[in-house]
């Protein structure tokens, strides 16, 4: 599964530069595919959908840093451990119930990701 970000964030910031896919974005900062990533101009994902890895996407919030559960891997291919839940200070990085997937997904993501 996905790691996601409560309202309990107190905005420290030190989840963003940890996250080896850019996945984590300061609350109502507009992301990117191509952040931190290989990804770059027209993409087709693996289920077929299809995006523009440089158009900016609006950002999921406005109040705390976020996670785009399409860009986590849980740092599968990068790390033992999820980086954010790692060093978050008030323990926001949490599973995402709403996003439950296989290691197998997470590092397949990871592969199309950074191998593109």
């Amino acid at each position: 599964m996905a790691i996601k970000i409560t309202d309990a964030c107190i905005n420290c910031g030190a989840c963003e530069p940890e996250c080896p896919n850019s996945a984590i974005y300061e609350g109502a900062i507009d992301w990117r595919w191509k952040d931190k990533t290989k990804l770059s101009g027209h993409i087709t994902f693996p289920n077929g959908t299809e995006a523009d890895a440089d158009t900016y996407n609006e950002a999921i919030s406005d109040e705390v840093y976020y996670i785009v559960s399409g860009k986590c891997t849980e740092c599968k291919g990068f790390h033992e451990e999820p980086q954010c839940k790692a060093v978050c200070p008030v323990d926001c990085c949490i599973d995402d119930p709403d996003h439950r997937e296989t290691d197998e997904i997470l590092l397949d993501r990871q592969k199309f990701m950074h191998s593109a």
